[in-house]
Formats: C-alpha cells, structure tokens, sequence
C-alpha cells in the first residue's frame, strides 16, 4: 500500500495507480493515517523528508501504531548527510526511537545513489517497556485507551479481531459462522460478473466499496487484479480482519470525496452500501463521486433494494452511463460506462 501527498510531486500516485499499484493520496500529519493498528509487516521511507523528531515524536509513534511487532521500518534518514541541521536531527532521530524501544538492525548506503538508510524493528514483547523510567516521553498508552491512539501501545495488547464464537458477527451469527458464510456467499462471484459482461483482462483494480471481511476481494485473488476493501465508518470495524487475510483497504465515509484522482477504478462494486447512505446523506454527491473515479468503460455493480437500485440507475444515466445488466431479483444491477465520456 503506497501514499504520497499532494505537492510538487503530486502526480506520483496517479502514476502508481496506472502501473497497478494501489496507492492514494495522504499525508503524515496531525491525524492518524486510515488504517488500523499493527497491520504492516514492512513501512518503507524513501527520502521522504518527514521531521520525524518533532512533536514529541508524534509521527514516529503514528508509524509504531501501524507497524506489527518485531517487524521492520525502512527510513531514508539524514545518516548520510553531514550538514550540522542533519546531524542534529539524526542525533534527535536516534534518541527518539531508542525511547519507543526501537532496534537499530543496520545503517546502509547505496553507492549509486549516496543514499543512507536505517533499518529499525519494533519490539516483539513488553520488556523494553517495563525498563523504561516512568519520565521518559513518550508515555505508554492506558490500560483503556483506544489501541489506534498515537501513544506507546504494548506489542501484546488484546487484538481487535472475532476471535470465538462468543461473539457475534456482522450478519448476527457467531463469528467463526458469519466468517464461513461470508465466504461461501462470494465464492462464485467470479463465474458470476463474468456472466453478465466482465471482461477481466480489462480489469487492473477493483474497490469493495462496503467490503465486511474481505470475501468478496478473496474470491478474485487467482485474477491479475487489486482489490481495494473500505470499510465505512460507521460499520463495525472489520478492516483488521482483512489485513489479517493477507488483503488490504482503508477507514472511509462515502458522505466525502475518495481520496484519489479521478478515473483511477475499473470496477466499483457496492453491496448494500447506497441504503445505509441513504441515511445520512443524499446519493446524488456519491453518485457523482461514483462518476468522478471511474475511469472511462469502467463499472459498477450494485447490490441494494429494488427501489434504491431505480434510483441509482437514474442518477447514473443522467450522467450517460450505459444499464448493460438489470436484475431485481438477485439485488444486482451492472452499469457500463460509455466509451466515449470525456471527463473535463
């Protein structure tokens, strides 16, 4: 999963994207990223520039939240250089992820380049924790604090995820059920968007608009394609879930834009995601959104009840979108769009 902000160099993650890379557009800053905690095996930094040592650490500990214990950051830092602000920041770099009981594995650099770059890993258990003085910055998380708060959380602190069948799943079975039968309802859906006119050799990324665990984005993983899974914000947080399966996604509220460039999507797939909308926002601006970042021939399956589907196909022909498949029965409705539609 890449990221890059909007700047000088802003047509990077568009470029990323049209390579099939999935990628949006985000920034390090006073809020966290939108992804969970203790999801990513590897962070990669390169000469990104971001004054890590600032805040209190406070971007350094937004990287330690998504990091998974015992696993790697890569950071091009000011090791290489030797201008006295440099070597002050790397002094305070080097001060800061002592203090968050990061290891220094190595401090490379590349020759062709003249670039230097350390690798650190996070601790895999409380010890380093339990050693430090109870002075030292930056403190460690409550006992009660949200795992996804930007503090020193413990690399054994309880997981988000179903973990028995004590609990209960998103379509009101137990979890290891509601998981099963997650599965089972997409493990066709292959043979099925094939049948009413999905050419998948024309399909680079996919985005799960309401993915719940993944099943829909794991039912394609023998197609040369990327799934993109969102997990809206006011669902249950299952996102976990999914990285745990090996797939990826992100936190978002379809009432705003997408953080991406439009016409980056070849097929949008919605699953009862327009009916939830429905309260608390109008479907005109997400249809628009829809329209903004499908790109041109792209797709849209929608799955919802029988007078929101009326209203979606509406919407989306007033925008010259092209109804190739309309089945009320199965929920399912499939929009094309025309060849030929300029976005200006």
């Amino acid at each position: 999963m890449s990221f890059a902000p909007k700047d000088e160099h802003e047509a990077q993650v568009q470029f990323a994207l049209e390579r099939g890379i999935p990628a949006i557009s985000a920034v390090m800053g006073s809020q966290r990223l939108p992804f969970p905690s203790r999801v990513f095996d590897l962070i990669h930094c390169a000469r990104c520039r971001v004054p890590w040592h600032v805040d209190g650490g406070m971007l350094l500990l937004e990287l330690n939240r998504l990091l998974r214990p015992g696993l790697f950051c890569l950071c091009a830092t000011p090791v290489y250089q030797k201008l006295e602000e440099d070597v002050e920041i790397w002094n305070q770099m080097s001060s800061l992820t002592k203090s968050i009981c990061w290891e220094l594995v190595t401090i490379n650099k590349d020759e062709l380049n003249k670039v230097g770059a350390a690798i650190y890993r996070k601790p895999t258990s409380n010890e380093c924790y339990e050693q430090r003085e109870k002075q030292n910055q930056p403190p460690m998380c409550k006992d009660d604090d949200d795992p996804n708060a930007a503090c020193l959380a413990s690399p054994t602190a309880e997981s988000t995820l179903l973990a028995n069948n004590s609990e209960i799943g998103i379509y009101g079975k137990p979890a290891s059920q509601d998981f099963a039968a997650d599965n089972e309802r997409w493990k066709n859906v292959v043979d099925e968007l094939s049948n009413i006119g999905i050419t998948w050799s024309n399909v680079r990324n996919v985005m799960d608009m309401r993915a719940v665990y993944g099943g829909f984005a794991a039912a394609l993983r023998d197609l040369p394609v990327w799934v993109f899974n969102v997990v809206n914000v006011d669902s249950p947080d299952t996102l976990p879930i999914i990285y745990e399966r090996g797939l990826f996604g992100i936190y978002h509220d379809w009432c705003e834009s997408f953080s991406t460039y439009p016409r980056t999507y070849d097929l949008l797939h919605a699953d009862n995601l327009f009916s939830k909308l429905k309260e608390r926002c109008k479907l005109i601006p997400i249809m628009a959104e829809v329209d903004r970042i499908t790109r041109p021939g792209g797709k849209l399956i929608v799955r919802d009840e029988p007078g929101i589907l009326s209203e979606v196909e509406t919407l989306l022909t007033s925008l010259h979108w092209e109804i190739t498949y309309s089945k009320t029965r199965g929920n399912a409705l499939c929009k094309e769009r025309q060849l030929g539609l300029t976005m200006m």
